[in-house]
């Protein structure tokens, strides 16, 4: 087009050097990402066009956002990966399994989206291993959601690929925030000059070309169309140059007066056009045919340049479609897109004729009501929550009988609810409630509200919506009930519900008849969860280890949606060893899915669970594995792993700053479990620090919240601190509190921190004994630290009663073990011991060097070392094969080795 062509050429030197970088840098074999915005017209597309024509050596992949695909899933993503299918058999086969459900070709469960985003990533390393890639989107603005989501995070991941993937949108959206971008402005006067005189046939005078240039704003498509509207006479006069429009209705109105003054029949053609995005030229000449219009009428004429036939029907500019599409009759619009659905093959794509149905419908219709309702189940199990959301809500609109209304209202309201759509989904809700549903729908319906507050973090509103939804559901579907009441009691126990709210949840689960047959393992957590707090933690142990057998050998599908209960119980039991065996298999489980929203809630009780047993090395790993899944994703979660292993490790500045960090994050959200984990934290660093004072603080501020978990954890560390300050009245309660916690544990952690705990405040003839009981009974554990600071307090204790040689056996194992573990400020408080006790020890230090490893090269480093081969790694972290092996390179240069064999002998256990 001429317009490209000038646009190319005119005022655009900056633009077109900077993509030309891009493409140099593509060519070495580096990854690039682009963002071009600006306003319409500005010439986005234009330099796309060249940006593609300049890639003569490079395999160029394109797709358009269309705004009637928006509720479309996946739909920009298949348009991008089509040219790619072929080596789906390739890629691993979790990841080519999601991408052929996603594009319908196979039938299965609805993908996590960033699994979908790391087989894109590993399809576009695969392409560019034949030569670099180049993938563009244009219309950016108008990405189905799903799309949008899986290409940001290929966006975020890219790195050592010969691939660049440039957008271009109007506006920068949420899923395309933080890349790196090029805003395209209008053009200077000097250049609009240029540019208007190539475009007007007349000469015209000087003051009506500024005026022009002026009302432009530089702008190269209002220089170029805003003239096209008027005639000689006028441009030559100034007449009909002065609007008070905004730009872009401006150009707008300009390409509507030019589509006005064309047949009736190309008129058509154009609106034909405009409905079916596809932009497939036998689809829209079939659906012309039947509206009477044929090639030889529509194109008698021509379009005056609005629109090309060619492999794909394509408008000038996207302001065309939507000044056509806009500008039609209502009657005009229904009539196109019945034609479209009537010439939609409904085997090859039922959910874009069933858009085109909905769209050509202005009456409630039951069978496109149905249609649409068939189109959201497909949308789901492919993963397009957002589509399916939309499916339903527009079968509401055309569903008349009261009762169907009801129901599809309520589940376009969960569907809503799962896709992020809350206020969509509030408002389907009050629909279903005022066609007074039945009394089972009122419950589902009350549940979907639970749903809601959970979701929007307004947890001391969602236990009791989910608890009266719980009773509601009993009457007719018990396993719904069932499952209910335990969403309301992780609710209550994680979020900022009262004690009240879980008691009177907890006691309505022990009023539940007894399930028939085997108890199932959702049974028997029930149970659990029920006693532990109305009968306290004695009393429940047996059954929460139940449930814990059960929940380690859950099936995947069972694990995938009750995962959490199993990471939240199993501190209960005492068992660190069944702890870790749980939280690793859920991550795995989890991670093997690809779900990545959910995953670093799972890290972060592995990574705690992984920093208590001493291994400081993995839990670093899982700390940078949540964080690049963070900056992948845009979620963010409070640093639970990193602050405990920080506070563990000694770092104080590190640690307080994260520590005052996480409180202000985790308070201001709600999240109770991460200020009494933040607090929990701090008692340990401090009384690393030998700061007892403030340990006692931080301790007595983590139990005034009546966390089930932390809240029992952090008792040792106030019990140690407030007896080294003299309290020890807080330092007894505290005491009677831990012996209750641990009351019928008879495990090995639970005995030995108890003994531990009552040595510090047994008088002379017991402490010894006790001491030593927790020496022995923390040595058969996992838990190294624990069993360190046994050694650190007997040895304190036995200094100070002068039995200088027994000390310094203790303390000098306690300092060996700190400074082996990697616990600094217990190992210096060990050393001054020692000092104090007379013996000379040398302060040891780290043997890390300039050229340690980050703890993703460690993360990545330790996998090779283990066998994993670069592709597995990368599945394992979400990386590409290639960027994995740019970070062996990396690790090997800082280890001084040259081969994967070298990698375990050369990695330090700890860091």
């Amino acid at each position: 087009m001429a317009f490209l062509g000038h646009v190319g050429l005119v005022g655009r030197g900056a633009e077109r050097t900077a993509l030309e970088r891009l493409l140099s840098a593509v060519r070495t074999g580096e990854s690039r990402v682009l963002v071009v915005h600006g306003a319409p017209g500005v010439g986005k597309s234009a330099l796309l066009e060249y940006l593609k024509s300049s890639a003569t050596d490079m395999r160029v992949l394109t797709a358009v956002g269309v705004e009637s695909e928006l509720e479309l899933v996946f739909a920009t993503l298949h348009q991008l990966c089509v040219p790619l299918l072929d080596r789906l058999k390739e890629l691993p086969a979790p990841q080519r399994d999601a991408l052929e459900t996603v594009f319908g070709m196979r039938a299965g469960n609805p993908p996590e989206p960033f699994l979908v985003g790391l087989a894109v990533l590993s399809l576009l390393s695969d392409a560019s291993e034949s030569g670099p890639v180049l993938c563009v989107v244009d219309d950016a603005q108008w990405m189905d959601r799903a799309s949008a989501q899986v290409l940001g995070f290929v966006a975020r991941r890219l790195l050592a690929e010969s691939v660049a993937l440039v957008f271009a949108a109007r506006r920068r959206t949420q899923d395309l925030l933080g890349l790196p971008e090029l805003e395209v402005v209008g053009l200077g006067e000097a250049d609009s000059h240029t540019l208007l005189d190539s475009a007007t046939p007349t000469r015209l005078d000087h003051h009506i070309r500024d005026r022009i240039v002026a009302e432009a704003r530089g702008n190269p498509l209002a220089l170029l169309e805003l003239p096209h509207e008027r005639t000689v006479t006028q441009l030559a006069g100034g007449f009909g140059l002065l609007h008070t429009d905004t730009l872009p209705n401006r150009i707008e109105q300009s390409f509507l007066t030019r589509i006005e003054g064309l047949p009736e029949q190309s008129r058509l053609l154009l609106l034909i056009a405009a409905a079916e995005p596809v932009g497939d030229p036998a689809l829209v000449w079939r659906a012309a045919e039947r509206l009477g219009v044929t090639p030889a009428t529509a194109l008698d004429d021509e379009t005056d340049g609005l629109l090309s036939f060619d492999v794909r029907v394509t408008f000038r500019h996207p302001l065309v479609r939507s000044a056509v599409y806009r500008a039609a009759k209502d009657e005009d619009r229904r009539a196109v897109h019945l034609a479209l659905a009537e010439v939609t093959d409904p085997r090859v794509d039922p959910d874009r004729r069933a858009w085109h149905l909905a769209s050509a419908t202005a009456e409630p219709d039951e069978n496109v009501a149905a249609t649409l309702e068939r189109s959201a189940d497909r949308a789901q199990a492919r993963g397009g929550l957002a589509a399916a959301a939309a499916f339903l809500q527009r079968s509401v609109a055309l569903t008349i009988d009261p009762a169907r209304r009801a129901e599809r209202a309520v589940a376009a309201a969960d569907a809503s609810v799962r896709a992020g759509d809350l206020d969509a989904a509030r408002r389907l809700l009050d629909i279903a409630e005022l066609e007074r549903p039945s009394e089972l729908l009122c419950a589902r319906a009350h549940l979907a509200r639970g749903r809601i507050a959970h979701a929007a973090g307004f947890n001391d509103e969602a236990p009791p919506i989910l608890l009266a939804a719980a009773r509601q559901l009993e009457p007719f579907d018990m396993d719904l009930a069932r499952e209910t009441y335990l969403l309301a009691w992780g609710a209550a126990a994680w979020g900022a519900a009262d004690a009240e709210s879980l008691m009177a949840i907890s006691a309505a689960i022990r009023e539940l008849p007894p399930p028939q047959g085997n108890p199932r393992p959702i049974d028997l957590v029930l149970a659990g969860c029920a006693l532990l707090v109305t009968e306290g933690r004695g009393t429940a142990i047996t059954a929460l280890r139940r449930a814990m057998t059960a929940l380690v050998d859950l099936p995947v599908p069972d694990l995938l949606k009750w995962g959490w209960a199993a990471c939240g119980l199993s501190p209960a039991v005492w068992d660190e060893q069944v702890m870790i065996a749980t939280y690793a298999r859920a991550a795995e489980v989890v991670r093997t899915a690809g779900i990545l929203t959910e995953l670093p809630i799972y890290l972060a009780s592995l990574g705690a669970a992984t920093s208590l047993i001493g291994d400081f090395a993995t839990a670093g790993g899982i700390v940078a594995e949540s964080e690049s899944i963070a900056a992948a994703t845009g979620i963010p979660l409070a640093p639970y792993t990193a602050v405990i292993l920080t506070a563990m490790q000694g770092k104080e500045a590190e640690a307080a700053a994260l520590i005052a960090a996480t409180i202000e994050q985790t308070g201001a959200d709600g999240q109770l479990t991460g200020v009494t984990t933040a607090h929990w934290a701090a008692s340990i660093l401090y009384n690393g620090l030998a700061r007892y004072e403030e340990a006692l603080s931080a301790a007595q501020a983590s139990t005034r919240i009546a966390q089930l978990v932390v809240s029992v954890w952090v008792l040792p560390e106030l019990i140690e601190a407030a007896v080294r300050a003299g309290e020890d009245k807080v330092a007894y309660g505290a005491l009677d509190r831990l012996l209750d916690a641990a009351a019928g544990a008879d495990t090995d952690w639970a005995l030995g921190i108890l003994a531990r705990c009552r040595a510090l405040l047994t008088e002379e003839t017991g402490a010894d004994e006790l001491y030593r009981e927790a020496i022995e009974r923390l040595g058969r554990t996992l838990l190294r630290p624990e069993l360190a600071r046994a050694h650190l307090l007997y040895g304190e204790w036995l200094r100070r009663r002068s039995r200088r040689v027994d000390a310094r056996e203790q303390l000098r194992t306690a300092y060996e073990m700190f400074v082996s573990i990697g616990m600094a400020a217990f190992a210096e408080r060990a050393r001054r011991e020692l000092l104090a006790s007379g013996e000379k020890v040398r302060k040891r230090t780290d043997e890390a060097t300039s050229d340690e490893l980050t703890p993703q090269e460690r993360q990545i480093a330790v996998l090779v070392s283990e066998g994993l081969s670069n592709p597995e790694v990368g599945a394992r972290l979400f990386l590409s094969p290639r960027t994995v092996e740019w970070h062996l390179r990396k690790i090997f240069t800082k280890l001084s080795i040259t081969s994967r064999r070298q990698l375990r002998g050369a990695l330090p256990h700890n860091e």
